[in-house]
């Protein structure tokens, strides 16, 4: 009996060892190849790696039109993640608008169907539970998917200025967007452009006890990103150290706005190497499994109504209804991924947001940990 159990604890080994060194000799770059994936895996749900070093499992894709979202450039593929992150948007857009009077949130990236690096846009959203919200409100009307591939988000800076907040476009109702995003305890950091955070160290009047979770990065002045902590007992999950105690909003913050050094000319230098191409062999070895897993089928909407109108209340907080930046005329050619959408909101069903109690609520309350994956789309 003994020496049948070393053998098979040896085999083990050598298929542990032989797997491995077949991952490490996967020299296939990660962006291309995590790219090139259409559909996510028929897995369960989960979350691998780092932040900006991993891929995810069993992903669930976000519907492209919900009661209080849409999602914009949909020809990336990139509205796949954990279904915790998939719940949390669900949950914070009808947050926004029930209790802040937001119209709406614009949905950026979260991840590709199988996470991994991508081939332009992030250094991280490779494990799904990463996610871009524009800071513009959503438009009344369904925008179409030509408005959604063409349609900038709007900074919230001023055009030539150096880190200043520019007051045409900046509103209490997008530092009550990032603060309420903040407030979640499964939410870890909320990444903003340095100008934001120090105007909400200087003028948010509400409970700042989630400050310190609203981080200040470059970039990010149209948009803000929120990070989600890993699942509990997800052992692949490779979490981020927690923030230090404070609000975020002293020396670290200041460091962004100290006085800039000016840069003398130099002679000519020799320019740096090219990194290195990331391949497949660099991440975890779960992540070899996830490619070759079979696909799950995608769905168009998950069985979502369409929804042309935010549900928000108009009588709850401040509505925001400055949407002068989505007046432009647009007439752009339809593309092969977004021509099947319907055109005439009035031809397919929609619905407010429903009681949760009702029937009519189940496609889209929040989802549990585990999502039954594919979701059958109810017959029409």
């Amino acid at each position: 009996m003994k020496l049948f159990r070393s053998v098979a604890l040896l085999a083990a080994a050598l298929v542990t060892v032989t797997t491995d060194a077949a991952l490490a000799s996967d020299n296939r770059p990660a962006k291309t190849t995590f790219g090139a994936m259409t559909l996510g895996s028929s897995q369960e749900p989960q979350p691998i790696g780092f932040y900006a070093k991993g891929c995810q499992a069993g992903a669930v894709q976000l519907p492209y039109d919900g009661p209080n979202w849409q999602v914009m450039r949909l020809e990336r593929n990139r509205r796949w993640g954990q279904p915790q992150m998939i719940s949390f948007i669900q949950q914070f857009s009808r947050d926004a608008a029930a209790k802040d009077g937001w119209p709406g949130l614009l949905i950026g990236d979260i991840s590709q169907p199988r996470g991994g690096p991508m081939v332009n846009g992030h250094a991280s959203h490779q494990i799904g539970l990463d996610a871009d919200i524009w800071l513009s409100p959503m438009p009344r009307q369904r925008l179409t998917g030509q408005q959604r591939e063409q349609l900038s988000a709007v900074s919230m800076l001023k055009k030539g200025e150096y880190l200043t907040i520019d007051n045409r476009n900046w509103s209490e109702g997008q530092a009550r967007l990032i603060m309420r995003a903040a407030s979640y305890p499964q939410v870890q950091r909320v990444f903003v452009n340095p100008a934001i955070k120090k105007k909400l160290c200087e003028t948010w009047r509400g409970d700042r006890t989630f400050m310190s979770k609203v981080r200040p990065i470059g970039g990010h002045d149209s948009h803000f990103h929120v990070r989600l902590y890993c699942p509990p007992g997800v052992a692949n999950c490779k979490a981020q150290p927690e923030i230090q105690p404070g609000d975020g909003c002293g020396k670290d913050l200041a460091a962004w706005f100290g006085p800039r050094a000016v840069r003398k000319p130099t002679a000519p230098i020799k320019p740096p190497p090219k990194p290195r191409v990331v391949t497949v062999g660099d991440l975890p070895p779960a992540c070899l499994a996830v490619l070759s897993a079979s696909s799950k089928r995608g769905d168009d909407n998950m069985g979502l109504p369409y929804a042309p109108l935010a549900s928000a209340d108009s009588s709850v907080g401040t509505p925001i209804t400055t949407l002068a930046a989505y007046q432009e005329k647009l007439t752009p050619q339809p593309s092969a991924a977004t021509a099947a959408m319907p055109t005439d909101p009035a031809a397919v069903a929609t619905a407010a947001d429903p009681a949760s109690s009702s029937p009519a609520a189940a496609p889209w309350i929040a989802l549990p940990d585990k999502v039954p994956v594919p979701r059958v789309r109810p017959v029409r």
